[in-house]
């Protein structure tokens, strides 16, 4: 039994490796003052945790941005492409829980 669970941490471990290098090439975006709207203040550690926990409730994608937002009572917006091609906005709150996933206006449209 002791394999087993030694098998499943070393895969489990695997896939955080594999995660942690999706969300490391992800762009920190906006232009707002610390805790705003748009604000690039934080950590990598809390981009890894946003773009995991965003992508945990897209299941998968890619993340393209990370920024504090405000909106919808968010503390955090995750941009992410799902692997069908969409586009959306995850808004997270101040514990990475999921407020609202809405589509990218951004890329409405386009095609």
């Amino acid at each position: 039994m002791v394999m087993n669970k030694k098998a499943a941490f070393t895969a489990g471990a695997a896939g955080l490796g594999l995660a942690i290098t999706a969300i490391s090439g992800v762009a920190a975006t906006g232009n707002g003052e610390d805790g705003e709207a748009g604000s690039t203040n934080f950590s990598e550690s809390q981009a890894a945790d946003a773009s995991a926990a965003a992508l945990a409730a897209t299941d998968g994608g890619k993340v393209n941005s990370v920024e504090r937002d405000s909106e919808n009572g968010a503390t955090w917006e995750v941009e992410v492409t799902q692997t069908d091609g969409n586009t959306v906005d995850v808004r997270l709150d101040e514990a990475y829980d999921v407020v609202v996933i809405e589509g990218d206006a951004d890329t409405a449209g386009e095609d």
